[in-house]
């Protein structure tokens, strides 16, 4: 019998008879639960396609077959078999494999695909790029998760594909009935039918596409019988593969929330404190019982976002529209619009996909609706493609749009207080990943503004968002062993920019500003256009991460290779102080302080 070690490459896998692979298939999930236990990741899914990876890769020749895959995170089998299964050990952490496809560590990694529902129109292109070119001899296979086809840019593609049968593109539907959770809307009850004997005509077939199946997805043999007879089709084709989210670990089987969709590995403890999005989870569910008028909406993600606890006392109340973010959005303005405010939890990277829903349905129409941007800034663990770094130069675009970056836990119950009664138009509240740290009290106020460290020596303003406070205090420490002044002020609300702020920066020698996201077009830059709008010529360093992709890593590393830490922004400011001329006369803080909040 082959052994794991033995499989270099899909084309080891061609030659070994149905005995071996059978032999393979439990020293793969063997080798997944032992790996992704220890450094956390998406084992659910992958243990649901060993089967089905194995197929795929005996039927068709990769890379010269390009086998694109939606969403990436189920894609560790097919690093096993593609010559990276002695590197598992090192998913996910610094250095070591992605969770995700990544070219850079191998030819048969085709796109860095980690966002649902791409996968179908990533295929369109590339088959209608090969008749273009005239290519006939390679497949383009394109695998899709059940959950990732309640994603409008999936019915796009459909639709697409449906209308050109001279392009033969195979889609691997991946049906296991859940994303986090059960796959919900009439797209998982047609394949639920679909699933049960004498099924009528699918979808797909209305569209234009062919069909197979659905077949048992941990079967290799029958899976490989329905691959080859796709691939003879000669046109766009549906393939529809059953499989089990966890399979063959019995405490994925057995956990009916999630199936242990993504776990967490053995890392260092943390500080004891409650995470933000539990926070935020407790404090909405509290207001619910207050509001009658607030309704909970998620993309799929009711646990991961916080939005359990309310979704258990407000059932009715609570909306899952599936992996469609651009819908959650529009629907929440149409809540607002029948006299309900909504309140859209999201993990930060998924508000990219529904930009122009918040632009032109919530803003435009000044919709009272509240967005929760989890996992804002570095995520770590997640790498480029779920750093939530682009929400607040993104934000910054939307007109008549409030936005609020709590520090602690204290200021998220606060803010989403004011958030949800709000009645103008659109809020945000961001926050990022991992626990609250302990509460950072103010030491008094300036308008609406928290002040959490004053000096009477006014060399630097420093504003800190959100999460950042602590690194700007470590700062201030940092100047005042250097002789130099610093106050450190929590806007709280950071757009829009707060009159007080523009007041109080006249005083300063240098205004500073660190947030936990692209500098591009950030808090530090409507900071900066403000005040030059304001007539008022103190000069502003922005702080942020460095406008790139980032890879994965430890939040603490990689805000410490962008320069956010305490001492590291310390010489950066003492530079700019050094570089800046001194005033004839000191400056003075022109608003005073009120008391503490």
């Amino acid at each position: 019998m082959p052994r794991l070690e033995e499989i270099r490459g899909p084309e080891d896998l061609r030659n070994l008879s149905a005995e071996q692979i059978g032999a393979l298939v439990p020293q793969i999930r063997r080798l997944l639960v032992e790996a992704v236990t220890r450094t956390g990741g998406h084992l659910g899914p992958n243990l649901g396609v060993v089967e089905l990876t194995i197929a795929l890769h005996r039927v068709f020749d990769s890379p010269r077959d390009r086998i694109l895959w939606d969403t990436g995170h189920q894609t560790y089998v097919h690093k096993i078999l593609t010559g990276r299964a002695g590197e598992l050990a090192t998913l996910r952490q610094a250095g070591g494999l992605s969770g995700y496809p990544n070219r850079t560590e191998s030819e048969h990694d085709v796109i860095e695909n980690s966002h649902a529902s791409t996968v179908l129109s990533w295929a369109d292109g590339l088959a209608r790029a090969h008749r273009v070119r005239g290519i006939t001899d390679r497949a383009v296979v394109a695998v899709i998760g059940d959950g990732a086809l309640t994603g409008g840019l999936a019915w796009e593609a459909l639709n697409n594909l449906g209308g050109a049968p001279e392009r033969p593109v195979v889609v691997v539907l991946n049906d296991n009935t859940r994303s986090y959770a059960p796959t919900v809307g009439g797209v998982a009850e047609h394949l639920a039918a679909l699933r049960a004997p004498g099924a009528a005509r699918t979808a797909f077939e209305c569209l234009g596409l062919a069909y197979v199946g659905p077949v048992d997805g941990h079967d290799v043999e029958t899976v490989e019988t329905a691959l080859r007879e796709a691939a003879g089709l000669g046109r766009p084709v549906v393939v529809h593969c059953v499989t089990e989210k966890g399979r063959g670990h019995a405490p994925a089987e057995q956990d009916e929330a999630e199936r242990h969709h993504a776990i967490r590995g053995q890392g260092p403890a943390g500080d004891g404190s409650p995470s933000w999005t539990s926070v935020f989870g407790d404090e909405l569910a509290r207001l619910g019982g207050e509001r009658t008028d607030l309704v909970a909406v998620s993309a799929a993600m009711l646990g991961p976002t916080g939005l359990r606890a309310f979704a258990e006392r407000f059932p009715e109340r609570t909306v899952d529209v599936g992996i469609a973010e651009q819908h959650a959005v529009t629907a929440a303005a149409g809540l607002a619009l029948g006299g309900l405010h909504p309140v859209v939890a999201l993990y930060s990277t998924f508000l990219n996909r529904a930009f122009d829903q918040l632009l032109l349905d919530a803003a435009l129409h000044r919709a009272p609706i509240t967005l929760v941007l989890d996992r804002a800034g570095i995520t770590g663990d997640d790498g480029p493609s779920h750093h939530g770094m682009w929400d607040l130069s993104l934000l910054n675009l939307v007109p008549g749009l409030r936005l609020a970056a709590p520090r602690d836990a204290a200021t998220l119950r606060r803010e989403l207080g004011e958030a949800v009664a709000w009645r103008e138009g659109p809020t945000v509240l961001r926050f990022p990943k991992g626990g609250t740290g302990p509460d950072i009290p103010a030491i008094g106020t300036v308008g609406g503004m928290d002040v959490l460290r004053h000096d009477e020596r006014a060399d630097v303003l420093l504003v800190s968002v959100g999460a950042m406070a602590t690194t700007c205090l470590r700062a201030a420490e940092e100047l005042a062993g250097r002789g130099l002044g610093a106050t450190v002020v929590d806007p709280r609300w950071v757009k829009p920019v707060a009159p007080e702020l523009l007041e109080l920066a006249r005083g300063f020698r240098l205004v500073a500003t660190v947030e936990d996201s692209g500098r591009t077009g950030g808090v530090g830059a409507a900071i900066a256009q403000a005040l030059g709008d304001a007539g008022v010529t103190c000069p502003v360093r922005g702080f942020g991460l460095p406008q790139r992709f980032l890879n994965h890593g430890p939040r603490a590393d990689l805000l410490a290779a962008g320069g956010l830490t305490g001492p590291g922004i310390a010489e950066a400011i003492a530079g700019s102080l050094a570089a800046a001329p001194r005033p004839h006369q000191p400056a003075r803080h022109p608003v005073a302080l009120g008391g503490p909040r």
